[in-house]
């Protein structure tokens, strides 16, 4: 069984990346005009899952991000991410021949 991971055994790019979410999210939020109350309100969430997304804290789930976004009218970029289709490093290995096990046929012995 994996241990919880502490925010601070995190790598740090993750934590930044976490982080600048949380301030594009905060920024969206503002242009939009709604306060963190009316956000919560409107997403079924507490205003203290709102401050901790707009943190950037890891803690926050997936559910919370994706519903926030989907308020806020942000969720056609979230079909982008990891997808299949512009993961060239993803599709660049799998065409790959390097490391393809090759199989040759066994020979069978038909000598009776």
């Amino acid at each position: 069984m994996s241990a919880m991971v502490r925010n601070d055994d995190v790598f740090q790019p993750v934590s930044d990346l976490a982080h600048e979410l949380g301030q594009r999210i905060r920024a969206a939020r503002i242009r939009r005009k709604i306060n963190q109350h009316d956000l919560a309100g409107r997403t079924g969430l507490s205003r203290s899952s709102i401050q901790a997304l707009e943190r950037g804290e890891l803690s926050v789930s997936l559910g919370i991000v994706l519903k926030v976004l989907w308020n806020l009218g942000l969720t056609n970029e979230v079909a982008l991410i990891a997808d299949p289709g512009l993961d060239r490093d993803g599709l660049s290995l799998s065409l790959s021949t390097d490391k393809v096990r090759v199989f040759a046929p066994r020979k069978i012995n038909n000598d009776f």
